[in-house]
C-alpha cells in the first residue's frame, strides 16, 4: 500500500513529503506555494506533453512508480514516436488551452525508431519560429531527450514546465482568446 493514502498503487497528497527523497538525489522540488501567494495568483497553468511510447512514456510511467510527483495539470499524449509529432499538434495543443507544450523522446542518437527523435526535434525548432512570427513566446514550447528510467527526470520537467508556464502566464492562444469576433448582420451591405 502507498504511505498516507490506503490504496495500493495511489500517490500521498501533495502536502506529503517523501521520506528522504529528493529528486534524483538533487533535492527536493516544492510544489507548494506561500498561502498568500496562491490565493493572490489563481492562474494554473495547463501544459500538454507529447510522448514518445517508448522513453518518453516510460519516464512517466517511472516517475509515478517511484512516486516522483508531478503536476497534475500535465496532460501527456502519448504517440508511437515523437518523429510522429506534427507541427499542426503542437499549435492545436496551444488552441485548445495548454500554456505550455513539451515533448519528450528517446535520448539522441538511441530512438527505437532509428532517427525519429531528430526529426521531432526539427519539426519543435521549426513550430517555435512559427510561435515567434505569430507573436507567443517561444519558451512555451521545448522538447527533451531522457530513456525510460528517467523518472524523476521526468518529474523536474514536468515542474519546470509548469513554473515557467506560470512565470510566461496565460497563453495568447488559450480557449478565451480564440474567440472570432462576431459580425452584425444589420451593418452589412443589402
Amino acid at each position: 500500500m502507498s504511505e498516507g493514502t490506503g490504496f495500493p498503487g495511489i500517490a500521498p497528497q501533495p502536502t506529503l513529503s517523501p521520506k528522504g527523497r529528493g529528486a534524483g538525489g538533487e533535492g527536493d522540488i516544492s510544489t507548494q506555494e506561500p498561502v498568500g501567494e496562491a490565493q493572490s495568483n489563481p492562474f494554473e497553468p495547463q501544459v500538454t506533453a507529447f510522448t514518445c511510447n517508448y522513453c518518453g512514456y516510460m519516464a512517466a510511467d517511472t516517475a509515478g512508480a517511484l512516486r516522483e510527483q508531478y503536476p497534475a495539470n500535465v496532460k501527456l499524449m502519448r504517440l508511437p514516436c515523437t518523429g510522429k509529432t506534427d507541427v499542426q499538434y503542437l499549435l492545436d495543443a496551444f488552441e485548445q488551452g495548454a500554456d505550455a507544450v513539451f515533448v519528450v523522446a528517446c535520448s539522441l542518437g538511441n530512438c527505437h525508431h532509428v532517427r525519429g527523435n531528430e526529426r521531432g526535434k526539427a519539426r519543435v525548432e521549426r513550430t517555435k519560429v512559427m510561435l515567434q512570427q505569430i507573436g507567443i513566446e517561444p519558451e512555451r514550447l521545448e522538447m527533451y531527450f531522457v530513456s525510460g528510467g528517467m523518472g524523476a527526470t521526468f518529474a523536474r520537467i514536468a515542474h519546470g514546465m509548469t513554473a515557467r508556464a506560470r512565470a510566461l502566464g496565460p497563453s495568447p492562444l488559450g480557449s478565451n482568446a480564440t474567440a472570432v469576433p462576431e459580425i452584425d448582420a444589420t451593418t452589412s451591405s443589402s
